[in-house]
């Protein structure tokens, strides 16, 4: 089976230099979907780049999620005729975007999608995400119907919670494509 094409998803204003989004970018030459417009999200136009980014792919895809780009993932695979493509998606620090301090922020994505995605999942939440309670994050992959990972304390697993490269969120989507 061909190896997929990893396609990172950040969320809200993007991945900075330290998260490990943009540390695999550089170390495993993962592929960015770039967004128009990484302050005012419009759900819209972000699933419209997500789509055009899957099917501009030779092969399969992997998703590469975090946080808003969790939220993405949900809405783009409720619309798209293209979910066939998606060998699993690693889902990490959902955002709660139904929150209303969330909401207000990011308007426009609530309420998430909660339809099952059509391919495997993984989602993977800190007990301590200041952006999403743990039991909204554990509902979220129930509904999704995701696999579900407790990383413990870690703030929202980005470029502020030490994470570096990330060797064990590698590790999981390793494992992931090889049950796929």
């Amino acid at each position: 089976m061909d190896a997929p094409t990893i396609l990172l998803l950040p969320g809200w204003q993007n991945s900075g230099p330290a998260h490990w989004q943009s540390r695999w970018e550089a170390l495993h030459g993962d592929h960015r979907v770039d967004q128009h417009d990484w302050m005012r999200p419009l759900r819209g136009d972000w699933s419209a780049r997500l789509e055009e980014e899957v099917l501009a792919a030779a092969g399969p895809v992997a998703l590469v999620a975090h946080s808003l780009g969790c939220i993405l993932v949900a809405a783009w695979a409720a619309h798209s005729s293209h979910t066939a493509k998606v060998r699993a998606a690693l889902l990490v620090a959902p955002g709660d975007l139904e929150r209303d301090d969330l909401r207000q922020m990011i308007p426009g994505w609530a309420p998430i999608v909660r339809r099952p995605l059509p391919f495997e999942a993984l989602v993977v939440a800190a007990t301590d995400d200041p952006y999403c309670a743990a039991d909204r994050s554990r509902r979220m992959a129930e509904d999704w119907g995701a696999a579900y990972i407790d990383a413990g304390p870690g703030g929202h697993l980005n470029g502020d919670s030490g994470l570096g490269d990330w060797p064990e969120g590698r590790r999981l989507l390793d494992d992931l494509l090889k049950e796929e």
